[in-house]
């Protein structure tokens, strides 16, 4: 299709050049038969008209090759000019209209030195004519050119300095709609991060937590049913909640105005830490919590993200430590918590969780509320996981401190 469009553009280029050049041969054969009393003309008119064909013919290829077209139409009309033809606007049409075409398809320094070497040259032939009598002829031949072919180099370059503009102008659109579009991927990528944080702490936490009753009740089965039944209905909770909190993670992708949405529980904080603690204890994790400090009001996001580091930390507790205890910290300060998740393990060393997708979503979550983390082993044995979060993220941060 683009090759049908381009061909009947061509097309429709080439039909308006002939048009132009049979108007620009009939305008100067009207001005080759122009004549004034008392000044010597030729008495034919068909040189001039010969040297217009030809100016007029190569008008057709002044799109592709303005220079050599304005070349070729300089000479034929500097001849006709010393032929003793009168020198006007008809007879200089061909000119005037490839200048035109050159100020308007070329660049503006080709312009002035094409442009004025043509009006020079131009005018030189008009004024080389000894039988001129009068000073206004005189003027005539001299002054004249130099106005008439003025007149399309200027308008030309508007034409170009327009042409330009209306460009940059669709330039500039093009490159705002890229980068709207670069925007729109990049939050949407952003969200897609975000739910899958979401989605791997939920999912890793409980897992961890109902493979753990899962295990234990199958080792007390056979000896302690009463024990394992309990378990299993812990079971069943852990589960209950788990999806719960899927379908709250997942309600975000539901659209506006959704019935099912309304129902959804808020962002789970440090107000449900007790219950974390309760589900971690059920799995055979011995969990200790310290508060130091005033507790103060979080920002929601600062809050999710307390709870969220905390969810984790004891999950990998509960898949990777050496020990069957945790300690949770928590010290608030004017304008931070400061979190300490520790496996209490009395051993030199304790198996370490490498650098997986666990301890990269803590830190992205503490670096998205303007916090630090830092997570490694401990030189008593074990494994602490340590964070300083602002209690609001615009808040004024305190100077650094190591944690």
């Amino acid at each position: 299709m683009t090759t049908s469009l381009e061909r009947y553009t061509g097309r429709w280029h080439f039909a308006t050049d002939l048009v132009l050049a049979l108007g620009l041969l009939g305008t100067v054969t009207l001005g080759a038969s122009i004549a004034i009393p008392g000044i010597s003309q030729p008495r034919e008119d068909w040189p001039a008209v010969l040297l217009a064909a030809v100016s007029c013919l190569v008008q057709l290829k002044a799109r592709a090759r303005p220079r050599s077209v304005l070349v070729v139409t300089t000479v034929c009309t500097v001849i006709t000019v010393a032929l003793g033809y009168l020198v006007s606007p008809l007879l200089l049409a061909p000119l005037m209209i490839a200048l035109y075409r050159l100020a308007a398809g070329t660049d503006p320094r080709t312009t002035r030195v094409y442009g004025g070497l043509t009006i020079a040259v131009v005018v030189a032939s008009a004024v080389i004519d000894t039988d001129t009598p009068t000073t206004g002829m005189y003027l005539l031949r001299s002054i004249g050119p130099v106005l008439w072919l003025m007149l399309p180099l200027v308008g030309g370059g508007r034409d170009r300095l327009r042409r330009d503009y209306v460009d940059s102008v669709q330039a500039r659109a093009a490159y705002a709609e890229r980068t709207r579009e670069e925007e729109a991927r990049l939050r949407v990528a952003e969200e897609r991060l975000r739910i899958a944080r979401e989605l791997h702490d939920v999912v890793a936490h409980h897992m961890a937590v109902a493979n753990a009753q899962a295990g234990t009740a199958r080792h007390l089965a056979p000896t302690h049913p009463e024990q394992a039944g309990k378990l299993l209905d812990e079971l069943t909770t852990t589960t209950s909640s788990a999806l719960l909190e899927l379908r709250a993670t997942v309600g975000v992708l539901r659209q506006t105005g959704d019935p099912d949405s309304e129902s959804l529980e808020p962002a789970p904080g440090l107000d449900r830490l007790p219950e974390l603690i309760a589900t971690c204890e059920t799995a055979g994790l011995d969990v200790t919590v310290t508060t130091e400090g005033e507790p103060r009001s979080l920002s929601p996001g600062v809050d999710l993200t307390a709870y969220r580091i905390i969810q984790e930390a004891l999950t990998n507790v509960t898949k990777h430590g050496a020990g069957r205890g945790a300690g949770v910290r928590l010290t608030y300060s004017d304008s931070r918590l400061r979190i300490s998740v520790t496996n209490d393990v009395t051993a030199t060393t304790s198996s370490v969780p490498g650098g997986g997708y666990g301890l990269m979503g803590m830190r992205e979550r503490a670096h998205s509320v303007g916090g630090d983390l830092h997570a490694g082993p401990r030189p008593e044995g074990g494994f602490e996981v340590a964070t300083a979060l602002p209690l609001h993220p615009l808040a004024l941060r305190e100077d650094e401190a190591t944690l």
